[in-house]
């Protein structure tokens, strides 16, 4: 990675502007039930304070839509934030982010000080990428550090704008990200398989395309799969189904063929005659689902198929789950691909997201060697796209 990271900036004595990605869900009581994010940042937060640094950090909540919400205030964030430091945390309440009072409070900060601004969101002119906006904020720092990799394929003025008017360089965690993503796909130890799932193949034909270059077997699970069954011949009865997309699933398969990638496709299916948890199902192979009946979940076959292939890999990059995981009764394609993943000897790199979901749901996060913080990022980054949150950083 030729991006400056930490380590080769001067922090004593400086103002750092810090973005994070402190976008954590909250009950209806305002309470965080996950903190998973906040954790993710400790480790640069706790060395910009003990080199000395004036720490001030950034991040959004949800979607404000550029107005003051206080149901999405990173009031419970500065309080997680002090639990978990053990220090203080000065919160900035402040509707309009950066007014005069706030920037004179932050002026008046000592080193090892940590400063947590309002809901960066609640400017429309963050998402705008608003140039002045932008030049304000960075008038509060000295240097800007990005460890929000999940918001960093957006280029918005806490990331790009920041980049741009500050020395910079990216955090512990960002550095991670793209250690993981970038080694893996650069030279991966092999077997390289990917394992890509979700609802539609129109939300992976990038991620699709890409690997196809670099992995040795691509799995394919999730509704996106019958699609592809369909362009295989199979009739698919009620199951999820992007017509449009057929002939581009056909493409992708011949494509496979031609670079030599084994292209794996379920051989059974859980299904139902309605979307409902309690609705009955059964398992039929993938050449006999009913026409008034729906593909939910990978069946045992394809299970046992999939794990085989999974065992024998050194490198697994996995995105998008094998069914409707939500719904306990057709969970099972999911939740044994975790496990699956959980046994390998392999790297494990889960791409955020409902991948990310799955695994923290059934327990086995410390069992991978790498979850993304950031589901949208991570797609880009397995397309092969440039992050502008992360291009905009200055190189060694």
């Amino acid at each position: 990675m030729n991006k400056k990271t930490l380590k080769d900036i001067q922090i004593k004595g400086k103002s750092v502007l810090v973005r994070c990605d402190f976008n954590v869900p909250l009950d209806d009581k305002g309470n965080i039930t996950d903190d998973r994010r906040i954790q993710g940042a400790l480790e640069t937060i706790q060395y910009l304070k003990d080199q000395g640094g004036k720490v001030l950090l950034i991040s959004h909540l949800g979607r404000p839509k550029g107005k003051f919400d206080s149901k999405l205030s990173l009031e419970p964030v500065a309080k997680r934030l002090e639990k978990l430091l053990s220090t203080k945390i000065i919160f900035f309440s402040d509707e309009e982010i950066i007014s005069d009072k706030t920037k004179e409070k932050v002026s008046e900060m000592n080193e090892g000080d940590i400063g947590l601004l309002e809901n960066i969101r609640f400017r429309k002119e963050e998402t705008d990428n608003d140039e002045a906006f932008a030049k304000e904020l960075a008038s509060m720092g000295d240097v800007y550090v990005n460890d929000a990799f999940g918001t960093s394929h957006r280029a918005h003025a806490s990331n790009f704008g920041l980049a741009k008017n500050l020395p910079s360089a990216v955090g512990f965690l960002v550095e991670k990200e793209l250690e993981f993503f970038t080694k893996t796909l650069e030279n991966p130890k092999r077997p390289f398989v990917a394992i890509i799932g979700g609802a539609k193949v129109s939300d992976k034909i990038g991620v699709i395309n890409n690997l196809l270059a670099k992995v040795d077997q691509l799995i394919i699970g999730g509704g996106m799969a019958y699609t592809f069954l369909r362009a295989k011949g199979f009739a698919v009865g009620k199951s999820l189904l992007e017509e449009d997309k057929i002939i581009l699933a056909k493409e992708l398969i011949q494509k496979a063929k031609s670079q030599g990638v084994d292209l794996i496709l379920p051989i059974d299916t859980v299904v139902a005659k309605t979307f409902d948890n309690k609705a009955e199902n059964w398992t039929v192979s993938v050449n006999s689902i009913p026409d008034d009946a729906m593909g939910l979940d990978i069946g045992e076959l394809s299970i046992e198929l999939f794990n085989e292939v999974i065992q024998k890999a050194n490198t697994i990059i996995w995105n998008g789950p094998m069914g409707v995981f939500e719904m306990t009764s057709f969970e099972k394609g999911t939740k044994t691909m975790a496990q699956s993943l959980a046994k390998s000897k392999g790297i494990t790199i889960i791409g955020g997201g409902d991948s990310a979901a799955a695994v923290e749901k059934f327990g086995l996060a410390d069992e991978m060697s790498h979850i993304s913080t950031g589901g949208g990022a991570s797609l880009e980054l397995l397309e092969g796209k440039i992050l502008p949150g992360i291009d905009s950083i200055e190189d060694r």
